[in-house]
Order: structure tokens, then C-alpha cells, then sequence
């Protein structure tokens, strides 16, 4: 068929997808080294091929290098996932803001709905935690502004590490397809004030189920 050609990725990409969908599953636990001599051994690739997608990871945030130690997944604390939100919270706001005041079309978020509407509690956890930011990375896309995508995308990594580690309280992909859809409609309403608003209770909402004992009222109202 013309035009479904498939486009190959490179080994250390491949090994790199491996790695990640292993941290977001929780196969490869907090704390947890990653050898690249051993790596490479069970993946069957040199070891400068695991050496380049650690670095990846590295500049993902998803793993950590210490000298002269093998990398490792950092393990998130409460203070973590604060920090991360008191910087996330005011980005999504700015994304909102942008998407309502540029009028931009939001065909790619439906269609990231869609995706996490199809998953099932029986969808690995990776996919679950890709599908959730998903979501948020085409409302950044749909900004129209590369450098502010650019810098969503540099958190999502780290985001996606706090999801995959602590586990917020969904009981299913289809409740959180459908508090996500909840989300767009006060968006496509067109309110700014409105949608930062419901923004702020989702994001309040994850950062309760991940840290039950803080709170993170002070960064709701924090500005860009």
C-alpha cells in the first residue's frame, strides 16, 4: 500500500523504548542499577548502543547517573512530586490560556482521548501512563508555539515517572478517559477563567492521590 511506509528506528532507540515501557511497568523498580554490561548481554547489543539510550533516559529524567556508577531510576519523593507540580500547574495554565486565545483546533486532543478510552484495566500500566500524557502533550501541541511545547515536553518525562511510580486513584482507563473529557468540554466551552480553573482541580486532583499527606494549594494560583 503507497504511503504506509514504515519508518525503522535505530538500536539504541529500540533499547531505549525497552527501558522506558520497563520503568513505567515498574519491571525495573526505584533505586534499581542498571549494568550496561549486563544490559547489553540480555538485550543482545553492544554496549555502546545501552550506553547512548542510558543517556537518553538520562536527559528524560527517567533515569540518573552518578561517576563511576552504573545509572539508576530515581526513586520520587513527596517533595519530588511537589516541585515538579508547582512547576507543571502554571505551564498547563499558560497552554490553556494559549489554546483558548489562539482558537485552536483540538482534533489531535480528541483523538488522545480516544486512545485512552480504548485501553481496558488490563492494558499494561505504560501504556495507561503514555495515553494520560498523551492528552496533555497534544493540548500543548495544539498551542501552535514549538518552544512551548518543547518546554512541556521536557517535564512530560518526569511526569510520566511520578504516574508510573505512584499511582494516582483511577479505578480504570475508561474513568480517567472520561474525567480527561470532562476536562476538554470546559475547555471547548471557551471560558479562560473557567478552564484554568477545572485545570487546576485535575492537576490538584492528581497531586492528592499521589501525595495523600501534602498539599499543594499554595501553587494553584502561581503564575508564568
Amino acid at each position: 500500500m503507497r504511503g504506509m511506509a514504515v519508518k525503522p528506528i535505530s538500536a539504541t532507540e529500540a533499547v531505549a523504548a525497552t527501558l522506558r515501557a520497563r520503568i513505567f511497568d515498574g519491571a525495573i523498580a526505584p533505586g534499581a542499577r542498571l549494568p550496561e554490561v549486563e544490559l547489553a548481554a540480555d538485550m543482545g547489543v553492544a554496549r555502546p548502543t545501552v550506553r547512548a539510550a542510558i543517556q537518553t533516559l538520562c536527559h528524560e529524567g527517567l533515569l540518573q547517573r552518578e561517576r563511576n556508577r552504573s545509572a539508576f531510576v530515581p526513586e520520587l519523593s513527596d517533595d519530588d512530586v511537589l516541585d515538579l507540580f508547582s512547576v507543571r500547574i502554571p505551564l498547563e495554565h499558560l497552554i490553556v490560556r494559549e489554546v483558548l486565545e489562539r482558537r485552536a483546533p483540538l482534533d489531535g486532543v480528541h483523538d488522545a482521548i480516544g486512545v485512552l478510552g480504548r485501553l481496558t484495566v488490563r492494558s499494561r500500566w505504560s501504556s495507561v501512563v503514555d495515553a494520560d500524557l498523551g492528552f496533555h502533550r497534544a493540548l500543548a501541541h495544539a498551542t501552535g508555539s514549538p518552544r512551548l511545547e518543547r518546554l512541556y515536553l521536557s517535564l512530560s518525562g518526569e511526569i510520566r515517572l511520578c504516574i508510573a511510580q505512584l499511582r494516582p486513584a483511577w479505578s480504570s482507563p475508561a474513568e480517567m478517559a472520561a474525567e480527561h473529557r470532562a476536562l476538554l468540554d470546559v475547555i471547548e466551552d471557551g471560558d479562560v477563567d473557567a478552564a484554568i480553573a477545572r485545570m487546576t482541580e485535575h492537576l490538584e486532583r492528581a497531586v492528592h492521590d499521589l501525595t495523600p499527606e501534602q498539599s499543594l494549594s499554595h501553587t494553584a494560583n502561581s503564575s508564568i
